[in-house]
């Protein structure tokens, strides 16, 4: 039986899976931090292993999908003095079963392809990926299984953060959904503009990819706002926290 450990770092969070053969049996979400070393690395997971009630030394594979290339090194080497050995890193020359049809494939981030494989496997069609990360992304892939491109627009935290940085009377919000569009105070206000500006923008880019193509596409959501900005959209038919994590299982096992 094969215990693999994924991780996916993000800029903002790390999410970390261990998988029992083909069966997700744990996953976490950690504030990213790219000086991690591997004993840190090494603490933090026993800890995590340990409230599970995963013996430390259960896991012997790996595989890791970074946008925040910093943070490899103390993985590896926590891979390599801890789990006997390398983890397997998505990147360049990686075997994906997906062509990229970027005009620089090495540009795309490596989480928006893990992303597409693991809709793609599980639509088995042409479909939208919408990731809520640090930046939020929308991928597209073909009924061919053919990753097309996308689109970068700064996340809701993101902008959150600048209106309370650079408007000197704006404070610092939760990102809730407040209610009602037309707020009465200046916390629902922005939370109004956030949430329902984020979901309107999310339908709008989706019509604008579905009129662009001439087959029909199915739009999933992920990341860790997903289900907060989801529920207002119109476009979104399904959400999937772990979307990322199922991605990086299938690509361990196409390239083991």
């Amino acid at each position: 039986m094969t215990v693999l450990l994924a991780v996916d770092v993000g800029n903002t969070n790390t999410v970390l899976g261990v998988f029992r053969d083909d069966e997700l049996a744990a996953s976490w979400r950690i504030q990213t931090v790219a000086e991690r070393t591997s004993d840190e690395y090494a603490v933090l997971l026993k800890t995590l292993l340990d409230m599970e009630g995963f013996p430390w030394k259960s896991i012997d594979a790996g595989i890791i999908s970074s946008v925040v290339p910093p943070a490899v090194f103390g993985l590896q080497r926590f891979f390599k003095h801890y789990c006997g050995g390398s983890a397997l890193l998505v990147g360049p020359g990686i075997k994906t079963g997906m062509p990229i049809l970027y005009e620089n494939p090495r540009e795309v981030g490596a989480d928006r392809i893990v992303n597409a494989v693991a809709a793609y496997e599980e639509i088995k069609g042409g479909c939208i990926i919408v990731d809520f990360g640090t930046a939020t992304t929308w991928d597209v892939v073909n009924p061919k299984g053919e990753y097309l491109g996308g689109v970068i627009a700064p996340g809701i935290q993101i902008s959150a953060e600048a209106l309370y940085e650079h408007a000197a009377k704006l404070p610092r919000v939760e990102l809730a959904r407040p209610g009602k569009v037309v707020a009465r105070n200046t916390v629902a206000s922005m939370q109004a503009g956030l949430v329902y500006g984020y979901a309107g923008m999310v339908d709008a880019l989706v019509e604008r990819i579905r009129a662009e193509v001439d087959w029909p596409a199915r739009c999933i959501a992920t990341g860790g706002l997903a289900a907060l900005i989801a529920t207002e959209t119109k476009t979104i038919e399904s959400t999937d926290d772990l979307l990322t994590l199922k991605g990086l299982k299938i690509l361990y096992h196409r390239n083991a």
